[in-house]
């Protein structure tokens, strides 16, 4: 295995200039490029005395599989975090804690688009299972756009006993299902609150189902029968936003 892993696109390659610029080796820009995004770039490379190289725009299409928007690094592994790095982030959050799960997604667009939401809407981390789950890659730091470079992606061996630790600790668990009775915009998410988020298309599996204190479901009242895993959550999650903001104005 490499001890270098290639990222692109000029978020990606931002966010780690700025969170954590030791991980980066070098950075190539397509020859010609000379926006005031690269500058910025250029900017913070020099400051954290990164190595800044041009390559034909040709040559970098045959390095990565997507969009690199002329801009490729070359960087450290990828960090996934353990279960004991959540329990350090809840232990030291003064906030109350919103955390998302995801229960098997697999597609590393779906992951990337995620993290980007759970980040915006100021969660804590974001869980997966360690098998049959997307992890960290190029594709989920470009569609991220800078977010995977902030926020932890925590990856656990038993979901569902991971469940049953964070309730433990009083966060209440609400998982998402076409067949629920309730609508989330019923649910009270004002408090310690773990969002549960199904596989693209399964939904969540029995065990994680039968670990949630609450089932809710978004209103469909189209001709589809549901969301896109990534739009879905980005509604409940910042329905939980929503509710919390209203909670501190009154």
């Amino acid at each position: 295995m490499s001890q270098w892993e290639k990222i692109y696109g000029v978020h990606a390659v931002e966010a780690l200039l700025r969170h954590h610029p030791k991980r980066v080796k070098q950075i190539w820009l397509a020859e010609g490029r000379r926006d005031p995004r690269v500058q910025t770039l250029l900017a913070l490379a020099d400051q954290a005395r990164v190595e800044v190289a041009q390559a034909d725009r040709r040559e970098l299409d045959t390095w990565v599989e997507g969009v690199h928007q002329g801009v490729v690094a070359e960087v450290s592994p990828s960090q996934v975090w353990g279960e004991a790095m959540l329990e350090e982030l809840l232990d030291r959050s003064e906030r109350v804690p919103l955390l998302l799960v995801l229960d098997g997604v697999t597609d590393p667009h779906n992951l990337g688009a995620c993290l980007r939401t759970a980040d915006a809407a100021g969660a804590l981390a974001v869980i997966v299972p360690k098998d049959k789950s997307a992890t960290l890659n190029a594709t989920v730091r470009k569609v991220a756009c800078g977010a995977a470079e902030v926020i932890p992606l925590v990856a656990v061996t038993n979901l569902a006993r991971s469940l049953e630790k964070l309730q433990q600790r009083g966060l209440w668990v609400v998982g998402t299902a076409g067949e629920a009775e309730q609508e989330v915009y019923q649910q009270d998410l004002t408090g310690p609150l773990v969002l549960v988020m199904g596989a693209e298309g399964k939904g969540m599996r029995r065990l994680t189902r039968e670990h949630c204190d609450y089932l809710v479901k978004l209103p469909m009242a189209g001709s589809v029968s549901s969301l896109n895993v990534s739009v879905a959550t980005g509604v409940c999650l910042f329905e939980a936003v929503r509710q919390r903001q209203a909670a501190l104005l009154k």
